[in-house]
């Protein structure tokens, strides 16, 4: 474990760095902003590879860790990690705001507010994937509401500020709930060892053993909630979803590229991160209640997209019908369906991030995004037409496209979940998250056939032009990882199953048989199963650690007695780095 600041640090402030740059530079210089801005994301996007290539996706330990103390008196200190559910995420942030400065050329008005905004969103982003202390999470995950309601507020359309004031205060006040059980819990952990701490391994540690929770059931019912509901709001799930489409419709297109690739996705990644393993009775108790909202969010998100007469409106809503497919799969308490639900995450990222660029393209040469002003374009727009199909198919879940793989896992965990009877869960539910998965084909397809078909009336859209080069290496970019992502999915689920299954077992495991964090005497091995590995430091993750016992087996039955495993005599094999 580094002390102070070392690798991770470095491409978590980049972006902030990046933005005093840009203060420095004259608002006059609007072309050079805009390229110094696009210079610096691509930078923080290499280094983030960087630190990939370096990344052992065989553990479920945190890697670069740094840790220093920034408030001691009240157990608060800065400390962050990555692992294989935030490496995926980390890259991802990176990414799509390379995207999204690159699209962003096309802003016109205070171009410099605009791009030191969008920088110190992706630091913001970032530090909610990295953080290791609740405090420093809930820090980074306030902070980045700032620079994305000025962004909603400033270049947003004409109902900018009623959208921008809604989104802040939607997701600000349910975000209060999680800091009330943040608190909660430092004194729970107080009262179990003696000593306050925010540490997010430490707390989980006591939770792992038994002790956090002693005698305080009740408790863990209250604070979970305070949890879910902050985080409900921001995935968003039915019925806190009602911020998100005017967010989607009156942001910027660079905006609601980043809302719905990334932000999103800080409330499932805090499902998987802080809920499973923080709160595992209450997980196993209520995991019924957040798939009929998963579900519900999923039929009531198409429904609405179908009647939608403005194709952004439309893709804002389908947005809570994917997610609640993430939600699916987290809570089918599965191994599979978490894979997918997990996965399907990224998936979401690239496919409607696309989605609202393609739109944005459109856009900035019509200034209109209703149905009644499109049809024909596919004649005047040949490559336009092409990229946007396979997008679209991709998000309706076309095998081969990236977004089969993943809302696949999900419904099948889901129903083997179901068929098991386990979690009180029915297999009612995974049927009509099913029936979502035809109606997405439903609302995408007429999309398609609106914009795309039909005589050219509209005198206005003769005079387009197809894409420009840039635009379409632009775009490009994203269909590389539409495909590679549904035909070699296991570039991505390799890296995160280990820390997936540890989250899995964190949330289903009886005390004693769960991973711990901050234990490195313990992984997972090829098989799924938690087991015993001879001594080794924090910097010896890459090493082949030795299989002593198994301490509880993949398929593990919350409902049966565990029983006791004999020690395994042969030297298995984890240092595979999680790729192909």
């Amino acid at each position: 474990m580094a002390t102070g600041f070392g690798p991770l640090s470095a491409l978590l402030f980049a972006p902030l760095l990046g933005a005093v740059i840009l203060m420095c530079m004259p608002a006059i210089f609007d072309r050079a902003i805009k390229w110094v801005a696009l210079g610096i994301s691509i930078a923080v996007f290499a280094f983030s590879l960087a630190i990939y290539r370096d990344f052992n996706g065989a553990t479920y330990h945190f890697q670069y860790l740094e840790q220093m103390p920034w408030i001691p008196m009240l157990g608060i200190q800065y400390k962050i990690g990555i692992d294989g559910l935030s490496i995926w995420l980390v890259l991802l942030t990176t990414f799509l705001t390379v995207i999204s400065v690159w699209f962003s050329f096309y802003v016109r008005e205070r171009v410099k507010t605009y791009m030191i905004m969008m920088l110190i969103l992706e630091t913001a982003m970032l530090g909610v994937f990295c953080s290791l202390d609740l405090i420093l999470f809930y820090t980074f995950f306030e902070a980045s509401l700032v620079p994305m309601y000025f962004l909603i507020s400033i270049w947003g359309g004409a109902n900018k500020r009623y959208a921008s004031v809604k989104f802040f205060i939607y997701t600000f006040a349910g975000s209060l709930f999680m800091l009330i059980g943040m608190i909660t819990l430092f004194y729970l952990h107080k009262n179990a060892t003696g000593v306050g701490s925010f540490d997010l391994m430490s707390i989980q540690e006591q939770v792992a053993n038994g002790k956090l929770w002693a005698g305080a059931l009740q408790t863990q019912g209250l604070v979970a909630l305070g949890f879910a509901v902050a985080l409900a709001v921001k995935c968003p799930m039915f019925p806190f979803h009602t911020w998100l489409p005017d967010a989607h419709v009156e942001a910027p297109t660079a905006g609601s590229v980043i809302l719905a690739g990334v932000l999103l996705k800080m409330g499932t990644y805090g499902f998987l991160r802080l809920v499973l393993p923080l709160f595992p009775d209450i997980v196993q108790q209520y995991a019924w209640v957040i798939m009929i909202l998963a579900v519900v969010g999923i039929l009531y998100g198409a429904i609405v997209s179908t009647m939608q007469p403005d194709w952004k409106k439309l893709v804002a809503y389908s947005s809570v019908a994917h997610m609640g497919f993430v939600m699916l799969g987290i809570f089918s308490l599965n191994h599979t369906g978490m894979m997918g639900g997990a996965y399907q995450q990224l998936n979401h990222g690239i496919s409607t991030g696309a989605l609202f660029l393609l739109i944005g393209l459109v856009y900035e040469r019509t200034h209109t995004r209703l149905f009644k002003d499109y049809g024909g374009l596919k004649a005047q727009m040949p490559i336009y037409s092409a990229i946007f199909l396979i997008v679209m198919l991709s998000s309706v879940g076309l095998p081969a496209t990236n977004g089969f793989i993943g809302e696949f896992l999900a419904l099948l965990g889901a129903f083997q979940t179901s068929f098991a009877g386990l979690y009180g869960l029915n297999v009612f539910y995974a049927v009509l998250a099913g029936i979502g998965v035809i109606l997405a084909a439903v609302y995408l397809l007429y999309m398609f056939q609106q914009v795309f078909y039909g005589e050219l009336k509209n005198p206005e859209l003769k005079r387009l032009k197809d894409l420009k080069p840039w635009e379409i290496v632009m775009c490009g970019t994203l269909l590389l990882f539409v495909f590679w992502g549904g035909l070699y999915p296991n570039t991505f689920l390799k890296p995160m199953e280990a820390s997936v299954g540890a989250a899995r077992m964190m949330a289903i495991n009886p005390p004693g048989k769960r991973p711990v964090w901050s234990d490195l005497g313990t992984e997972m091995d090829a098989r799924g199963n938690l087991v015993e590995v001879a001594p080794r430091s924090q910097t010896d993750l890459d090493r082949h650690p030795m299989v002593l016992r198994i301490i509880a087996p993949a398929n593990f039955d919350p409902q049966m007695k565990p029983k006791d495993e004999a020690v395994a005599e042969e030297h298995v094999s984890l240092a595979t780095g999680g790729r192909p």
